[in-house]
Order: structure tokens, then C-alpha cells, then sequence
């Protein structure tokens, strides 16, 4: 979504690099360019104004002036107050002392309350808590169904007595549904309301009504992300006639400008607590404002990526993969590379995860043209293959190459690809495993180096003493080298024989000081 944004900030940071002083016009025409940037980003005006200013006001100060890069220092203040505008703080819920915790969801009609109010119950459940689902939107056609379905996806209890359509009382649905949940010990409570196309009286009236019977503990404002400078007004709209305590952002994958999550929070002054990013149920989570404006400023979002890998990754399995990678486990096979990139594919899409990584910004039309299946064609090609093939790729000979490509629906050269790619990988893992780092570059932080022989290393042979071409000549040289090598003489310059030496006549000899001569005795 932030991708415009992230490649405007991208270049008018590369025209700050290798100043080693930042010059009044310099600062200028960069806030010109973040201006700019952000405008295009849809980003609300006021808002503009005030990020553009604070900026201005920083680079000009001692923390730039100061500075060994002053460029790098301006991507800091730039990064410190997109986190200011997106909310400063990691905002979490805040839970009921007794009963059951009420949340309360509102917004226009097509922000996707529906949904999330399914992702939000399995976000719940995953925290270990027991949610309740409850369909309060009897406006909507098929809504209560949508949310009965989607709560069969999750494992939530959805409580709908009202078949909807146009049927029933909302504010009575809820009432009974908090009652319902304390009966069957439910401590947490998501109420989904109904919306509408636009902001009107009665819509906002009956989201009201269920404010005012229920009392929930969180209200939280449910708001499209790709709707630009209308989600502002509309969040302004539900605050004052409703009031809430939170934003949810929903369609965050979506290819919008995204300006209407850099403004809600400083135009509201409400925080945005929680981001939906993808169709899959679990593409839901707290939103970090720091992380966000790390994504915006192509500098990764590598925190999001490890908490996602330790949900997704099983540590056992991990952990026998790495013992083989050091050779403690038996060999690293085509089973255990199967398993490996089964548990990636946990994690979600290919580009998403290696969009999540610093300097991606760079290969992003790579990344969008990515084809998933073609991890799905790897898997197909190994579970073609016998037990014995998978756990010895070495005995994949050409014929075995032919069957395991028929049966899998690619070429021959498509097998070969992957078994080679095998075994580049399993080397390079297993180089990094032991310690040794990537091959032919020194060891990584905390890996070691590599290894070094304790043996001592070998002198290069030199081209040998050069011979005359006279044979006579020759011969004598030979004569005198094989003397010198039967009688070498002492290094040290003493005479090789037994012969007493004259230590003063040597030491007359050297014409010494007059008072050196007691240290010889």
C-alpha cells in the first residue's frame, strides 16, 4: 500500500547521501520532496503541514548539524515523526476486571466488519482467551449468516438468535448476548454492528443505542484503508456522534495510496490498534507504529517477521534440521528441505515475507511478480520421487530423472534444477551451521570463522637456483653447493669447528667503549 510513498522517500534520501553538511537549500528542497511525497500518498493536508514542519524545524538543529552523516540522521527524524503521526505507541486492549470483556465494532458499511470481527476472535483465542462473536447486524443481507460461517472457521461460538435481513432488534441482540456470555463463561464479548453506504442519522443512532446497553470496554472504528481522505471525515463522523476508542485498518494489502492511515490517528487523536492485511483469517495483528514507519522507509519490518516464524515454525522440527545441518543427526534430505519450505509457506506469501526484509524496496516489481505456484511445483517434483530417492539424491540417475518428471508434470531439466539447487543449498547450510559462514567470505557475528588448520601452512616452492649454461661452469657450482650443504657453516657466524674462540681478541676487534668492557668479564 505505502510502496508510491516508500520510493519517493527512497529517492529524496539517495540525494542527501555523501553530504558531509547539509546546507539550508538542502533541507529545503528535501522537505519539498517529503511534501510532495506525502500529498501524492493522500495524505491529510493538516497533517502534511505538521510532519513537513517538525522536520524542517529538526534537520535544522544541533542533532543534524552535529552529526557524522548528517543524511542518515535525517532519515531518523523523518522515521521518529512518521511514528508520532501513526500513533507513537503500540496501542493494547484494555480487559474487563469482571465479566465478560466487551468489544464493540463499528463503521461504514463494506470496511469489512464482518470479517475482521472473525480475524479479531481468533487473534483473541490465539492470547488464550474464550471469544463470543455476536451478530448485531440485522440490516445487512446475509450478514448473520457471513459471521456464522466465518466463526465456524475459526473455532468461535457465534451467538445469533435474530435471523437478520431486516429482522429483529440489534440493541436487544446485544443486550442478551453480554447475559449469554456470562452464563457460559465467556470472558470476551465482539459485538458486530451494522453500517451503511454513508454517514447518517439512523445509522449512528443505533450504534448509539448499543453503545449505551451493552457499555463495552473498547469501541473500536472499523475503516477501509483504501478509501483516501474520506476515511478521514468518516472517522471524524463516528467520533463525534458515537465515539470510539480505537481504529481498525482493514484492506492494508490493497494497492491504494494508503494516506488515510497516516492521518486518522493525528486528525483524531485516536490510536489505530489493530491492522487486517490479507484474505486469510490469520492476516490480522497489533498495529506497531514504529514497524510501520519502518516498512514506509524500505528499513524492513524484521520484528513482525521472527514473531511470525516462531508461531509458524515447530522448534523440535527446526531443531532436528539444524542438528543434521552439522552432521550430529544423520543427513539433511529432500524430506527435511519439504518440511523446511512447508513451514515458510505458513508464514504466508513468498513476496510478503521477503517484503518484510530491510532494502526490498529496491526489487519490489520482482517480489510482485513472484509465482507462488512455483513452490507447489517443488513440492510436486520431491513427493514424485521414492523414500529412498528423497533421503539419497544421489542415486537420482537419468533415468529415475525421466519417471520423476512424468510424474509430475515437468520437464526433465526441471528435476535437474532442483536437485542441483539441492545441493548448492545443503552446502551453504551447512557451512553456516558449523560455523564457518558463507563460503569464501569470513564468519558471520556470533558463527565464528572459519576453521583454522593447526598444521603449519606450506611455504611456496620457489623456481630453484638458477644454473649457468656452461657445462664446467655448472659442474662447479654443483661441487660448491654440495660442500656448503655436507659443512654448513653456524648461523650465529662462529666457526663451525670445536676451536676455542678469543671472546677479548673478538671484542678488541669490535672497538668497544672504554667502560663496556666489565660487562664482558
Amino acid at each position: 500500500m505505502f510502496a508510491t510513498l516508500s520510493d519517493r522517500l527512497a529517492d529524496t534520501f539517495k540525494n542527501l547521501r555523501g553530504k558531509g553538511r547539509l546546507s539550508e537549500a538542502d533541507i529545503d528542497a528535501t522537505a519539498r520532496e517529503i511534501r510532495i511525497a506525502l500529498l501524492e500518498a493522500d495524505v491529510a493536508l493538516p497533517v502534511v503541514k505538521e510532519f513537513v514542519g517538525a522536520v524542517k524545524e529538526r534537520a535544522r538543529g544541533e542533532e543534524v548539524s552535529g552529526a557524522l552523516n548528517p543524511a542518515q540522521q535525517v532519515v531518523k527524524i523523518v522515521n521518529d515523526e512518521l511514528v508520532n503521526i501513526l500513533g507513537g505507541e503500540t496501542r493494547r486492549l484494555r480487559y474487563a476486571k469482571t465479566g465478560p470483556t466487551v468489544i464493540m465494532l463499528a463503521g461504514l458499511q463494506g470496511a469489512g466488519k464482518t470479517t475482521l470481527a472473525a480475524k479479531l476472535a481468533l487473534w483473541l483465542k490465539e492470547q488464550g482467551r474464550s471469544p463470543m462473536l455476536v451478530a448485531a447486524d440485522l440490516q445487512r443481507p446475509n450478514a448473520v449468516n457471513q459471521l456464522q460461517v466465518n466463526g465456524e472457521r475459526v473455532g468461535v461460538t457465534v451467538f445469533a438468535p435474530e435471523p437478520g435481513n431486516g429482522v429483529g432488534n440489534p440493541v436487544q441482540v446485544a443486550r442478551d448476548a453480554v447475559a449469554e456470555a456470562k452464563r457460559t463463561l465467556h470472558d470476551t464479548v465482539i459485538v458486530d454492528t451494522a453500517g451503511r453506504l454513508g454517514v447518517d442519522a439512523e445509522l449512528m443512532k443505533q450504534a448509539a443505542d448499543i453503545r449505551d446497553a451493552v457499555q463495552p470496554d473498547e469501541v473500536l472504528f472499523v475503516v477501509d484503508a483504501m478509501i483516501g481522505q474520506d476515511a478521514v471525515s468518516t472517522a471524524q463522523a463516528f467520533l463525534d456522534g458515537v465515539g470510539y476508542d480505537g481504529v481498525v485498518l482493514t484492506k492494508l494489502d490493497g494497492d491504494a495510496r494508503g494516506g488515510a492511515a497516516l492521518s486518522i490517528a493525528s486528525i483524531t487523536g485516536k490510536p489505530v490498534m489493530f491492522a487486517s492485511n490479507g484474505e486469510k483469517m490469520t492476516d490480522f495483528d497489533l498495529f506497531h507504529p514504529d514497524r510501520m514507519a519502518s516498512r514506509i522507509l524500505d528499513m524492513g519490518d524484521v520484528m513482525t517477521l521472527i514473531e511470525q516464524a516462531e508461531k509458524a515454525f515447530d522448534s523440535e522440527q527446526a531443531a532436528k534440521a539444524a542438528a543434521k545441518l552439522t552432521g550430529q543427526g544423520g543427513e539433511f534430505t529432500l524430506d527435511d528441505f519439504l518440511e523446511q519450505m512447508q513451514q515458510v509457506r505458513k508464514l504466508g506469501s513468498m513476496s510478503k515475507i521477503m517484503g518484510m526484509l530491510p532494502g526490498m524496496g529496491q526489487f519490489r516489481d520482482q517480489l510482485e511478480n513472484f509465482d507462488e505456484r512455483e513452490i507447489d511445483r517443488i513440492q510436486a517434483v520431491i513427493q514424485s520421487m521414492t523414500p529412498a530417492e528423497r533421503a539419497n539424491p544421489k542415486m537420482i540417475d537419468g533415468s529415475r530423472r525421466a519417471r520423476i518428471a512424468k510424474g509430475s508434470g515437468r520437464q526433465v531439466s526441471d528435476v535437474n534444477q532442483l536437485v542441483d539447487r539441492f545441493f548448492e543449498a545443503r552446502k551453504m547450510m551447512m557451512s553456516m551451521a558449523k560455523g564457518g559462514g558463507m563460503p569464501g567470505m569470513p564468519g558471520m557475528p556470533g558463527m565464528g570463522g572459519p576453521k583454522r588448520s593447526k598444521t603449519k601452512p606450506q611455504q611456496k616452492k620457489g623456481k630453484g637456483a638458477k644454473r649457468s649454461g656452461n657445462p664446467a661452469k655448472a659442474a662447479q657450482e654443483a661441487a660448491a653447493a654440495k660442500e656448503k650443504a655436507a659443512n654448513p657453516g653456524n648461523p650465529f657466524g662462529t666457526p663451525a669447528s670445536d676451536e676455542p674462540v678469543d671472546y677479548e681478541k673478538a671484542a678488541a676487534a669490535l672497538n668497544l667503549p672504554k667502560d663496556f668492557s666489565k660487562y664482558l668479564k
